[in-house]
């Protein structure tokens, strides 16, 4: 029973973490306005809670259930799976840092400036975390399929 929560945590937290990017990258257009930066920042912290949880659960499944670690870290696909999640979570960073950095604007009720430049770059940004998630199950389905077995 434990693997089963454990497993629909881990897909729960995944579906979680695809709604809110697309969440924020349908919420992040230019020019803003106060209701929609705030927005932003609120996503963005779920977002990074999300991923945290994907991270948590995964792990779970690595250590205690599934077909042990012994098996995922002979995995290539484990390998570029998890190489690819950690790529995810640095192209996150730009979208956080520039949404951070509307806190002494939205404090103060100023509707943050982003120029078309650097709107451009996270919304670019977001489109390719996207993107990469995509990529994400089909490496586990290859995985849990045998595939990527190292020796």
């Amino acid at each position: 029973m434990a693997e089963a929560i454990a497993a629909y945590l881990h897909y729960l937290s995944i579906f979680l973490l695809f709604a809110l990017l697309t969440l924020e990258h349908q919420l992040f257009k230019l020019p803003l306005d106060l209701a929609r930066a705030h927005s932003l920042i609120r996503i963005d912290i779920a977002y990074a809670l999300s991923a945290g949880l994907v991270l948590a659960s995964g792990a779970a499944r690595l250590v205690w259930y599934g077909k042990g670690p012994a098996y995922y870290l002979h995995n290539s696909l484990f390998h570029a799976k998890l190489g690819l999640f950690i790529l995810i979570a640095l192209l996150s960073v730009l979208p956080t840092w520039v949404f951070l950095n509307w806190r002494n604007d939205l404090q103060a009720g100023q509707v943050p400036q982003v120029s078309a430049r650097l709107g451009t770059l996270v919304i670019m940004t977001m489109r390719l975390e996207l993107l990469l998630l995509l990529v994400l199950p089909l490496l586990a389905t290859l995985m849990a399929r045998g595939f990527g077995v190292i020796g």
